[in-house]
Parts: structure tokens; C-alpha cells; sequence
């Protein structure tokens, strides 16, 4: 057993100077958090990884170094192991994975400091140079570095001289994916999560050595890159790593989804449902749909008290361009047309959006303001 060495996410330089003895079971590190002075964690053991808590309490997530490689190799074998740049917290493992690449590949990743504006886009693919570019995103990143290629073309040409622009950490809505493939952005659409060492998933095909599998609505994944569970919570290890009869080790991911011809399809987390006058409605689903109206591709939906139906969901959006009333009730039409009048939203709160420094909307913090928000007018 080895103690773990804190050291600090946000700094990208110091993560990746400390990986190589991580890498090699010298030097275990705790990322994101600091460890209690009985934090120990077996040998083989690289990194602990505090999840993002997008949703709720973080999870301290015990990642081996063979899992770590696992991972990174098999993502170099899908998309080939080139230049990479780093614009995600190192603390986090989208980020982390970055720089693991990098390592296996020979490297040096060229890193983003702060926010990622469209300006410093093209100047890190200007000093990356090359022909094997990649790069490691979250949606709203992508959004914006797609709304500002609609009228910069050296933000256009940075987007397309790229081999692999990966994008993951929460849904991806069909409009920027749409607006994405018409400007030919070599995008590859990531699943998986921290306990998966990352993405594991690419363009809903698995990656070599991964296994999807299906349990009623579940989806589970096994393969060499998952965690060997949470730091110092055996019941909670016990309850989401589970072993078939095979001897078969599995992640139990709570994701709602299926697989079809050999394509993983997500439909959302299994827990993020209310119930509005006895009727369940899925979040996941409706905030798909409401992603789909003009304006509202970064909206975040959630459940709010309703004193008539028990519970009602919410729209938060990002300041919007146009007539917000009108982009509700376009919501709330198409809502009600794909799921029914039960499900639709009923109000939109526009402004900045909290985020997480995964790069994630803070949902946590968006239910607690829900508290704070006038209900809607009768």
C-alpha cells in the first residue's frame, strides 16, 4: 500500500511533471483533493481522481497506471497517437488523459492557459503544428469555437487542421453536432467517465478490449481500463463494480441506453426523472429536445416543486439572442410533440451559467438557486 501525494489540478505543468512516476507506481497522486493522512491506496495505483459532482458529491475514483495506459493506447490505436493540446483541467481525467497520451506518444502537449476563446485556439494550433493534431473538448467549448468558425476562417481552418477533435463529458446536442459535420470538423464523440479512465466509447463504437453490455436499461462496461473503485468507500465499490459468473469485472455506468448493430446509444442517466401529476418524465429527454431550438444548444433542464403536479422541470440557458418568451414555447411545442403536454417546461431563465472547472454546468448549484426563482406568472 502507498500514501498518496496531493497535487494541484490546475496546474497542467506540475500534473504533467509529476505523471511519469505516477505511471510507474512510484509516486500515486491525489488529484483534486487533499488526502486524509490514512488515504492509502494499493501498488499499481497512479492517480485518485475526484469526479466532477456535476450532479452531487464527488467520488474519488482509484485509477491504476495499467489502466491509465489501457486507455491511452487503445484511444492512439482508434485515432492515432500524435500532437495533442491541452484546454481541460489536468485534474480531471479528460484532462489527465491528455497528458498520459502524450507521454506514451513521446510528446509535449501544447497547453491552453485559462479560457479557451476562439483566438486562443488558433494560436495553439499554430504552435502545435503538424499533421496528427488533436484535441480533447467539452460541448460548450465546442459550441462556441463553432459559432465563431461561422465568420473567422482561421477558426474554421484550426478546426479542420485538426485529425481528431474529441468531445465528451456530457450530451452533445444534435444541432452543434449537425452544424459541426456541415463545416467538416473531424469530430469523434466520446463516452465514458472517470471510472473508465475516460472516454471508452468513440462515435458509439467501443474501443478495442472495451465491452458494452446491457442490463434492462443499464449500460455496463468492462474492459482493462476501469477503476478499481473509490478511495476509502467499499459498499460504494461494491455497488457499482460488479463481477459476473465469469469472473468478469463490470462498471455499472447508470446511463440509460442501448445497444444496437454494435452502436452504443445513451439516453440519459436512469436516475434524472421526476414525477409531474403521477407520470414520470425523463430530464435527460427533455433537455435533448429542448437543445434543438435555436439559442437554447447549451440548455440545462431540471426538476423544480410544483404546488399543482408535485414536480415541474426548468429551463437554464446561457444569455440568449432573441425573443426568449418565443424559444420557450418552441420548447415547449416540441416537447409536448415528441413526449406530450405532461413533460413541457414550464419556464426559462436565461444568464451565466454557473460551471464546474471540469467545464461542466454546475447542476448542483442550478438546483439550489431553483429555491431562489420566482414561479412563473399564472
Amino acid at each position: 500500500m502507498r500514501r498518496l501525494h496531493p497535487i494541484h489540478g490546475d496546474d497542467p505543468r506540475a500534473v504533467r511533471d509529476a505523471l511519469p512516476a505516477a505511471l510507474d507506481g512510484i509516486r500515486p497522486l491525489a488529484l483534486g483533493f487533499s488526502p486524509e493522512p490514512d488515504d492509502v491506496v494499493p501498488d499499481g495505483t497512479a492517480v485518485v481522481v475526484a469526479t466532477s459532482g456535476s450532479s452531487g458529491v464527488p467520488k474519488k475514483v482509484v485509477l491504476s497506471a495499467a489502466a491509465l495506459r489501457a486507455s491511452a493506447e487503445a484511444t492512439g490505436a482508434r485515432i492515432g497517437s500524435g500532437r495533442w493540446t491541452l484546454c481541460l483541467p489536468a485534474g480531471y481525467v479528460a484532462g489527465l488523459q491528455v497528458l498520459v497520451r502524450s507521454q506514451l506518444a513521446g510528446t509535449d502537449p501544447t497547453v491552453v492557459e485559462g479560457h479557451l476563446s476562439p483566438q486562443a485556439f488558433v494560436e495553439a494550433t499554430r504552435q502545435a503544428a503538424g499533421d496528427d493534431l488533436h484535441i480533447s473538448l467539452v460541448p460548450a467549448q465546442l459550441a462556441t469555437l463553432i459559432d465563431a468558425a461561422d465568420d473567422d476562417p482561421a477558426v474554421l481552418a484550426a478546426l479542420r487542421a485538426h485529425r481528431a477533435i474529441l468531445v465528451g463529458g456530457q450530451a452533445l446536442s444534435d444541432s452543434i453536432r449537425m452544424r459541426a459535420m456541415d463545416l467538416r470538423v473531424p469530430l469523434v464523440h466520446t463516452y465514458g467517465s472517470s471510472e473508465t479512465s475516460g472516454g471508452c466509447v468513440y462515435n458509439g463504437v467501443p474501443l478495442d478490449g472495451v465491452r458494452v453490455g446491457q442490463v434492462d436499461d443499464e449500460l455496463r462496461i468492462s474492459g482493462p481500463m476501469l477503476a478499481d473503485g473509490y478511495l476509502a468507500d467499499e459498499a460504494l465499490t461494491d455497488r457499482i463494480f460488479t463481477t459476473d459468473e465469469q469472473g468478469e469485472r463490470w462498471y455499472r455506468t447508470g446511463d440509460r441506453g442501448f445497444i444496437l448493430d454494435g452502436e452504443v446509444e445513451v439516453h440519459g442517466r436512469l436516475d434524472n426523472v421526476i414525477v409531474s401529476g403521477g407520470i414520470n418524465i425523463s430530464l435527460d429527454r427533455v433537455e435533448r429536445i429542448v437543445r434543438t431550438v435555436p439559442g437554447l444548444e447549451q440548455a440545462v433542464v431540471l426538476g423544480m416543486p410544483d404546488e399543482r403536479w408535485g414536480e415541474s422541470s426548468i429551463i437554464f440557458a446561457p444569455p440568449v439572442r432573441g425573443d426568449g418568451g418565443r424559444m420557450l414555447e418552441d420548447a415547449r411545442a416540441r416537447v409536448a410533440a415528441e413526449i406530450g403536454r405532461h413533460a413541457r417546461p414550464v419556464q426559462l431563465e436565461t444568464g451565466e451559467l454557473p460551471m464546474l472547472a471540469s467545464g461542466k454546468p454546475d447542476r448542483e448549484l442550478l438546483r439550489r438557486m431553483i429555491h431562489d426563482v420566482p414561479p412563473p406568472p399564472e
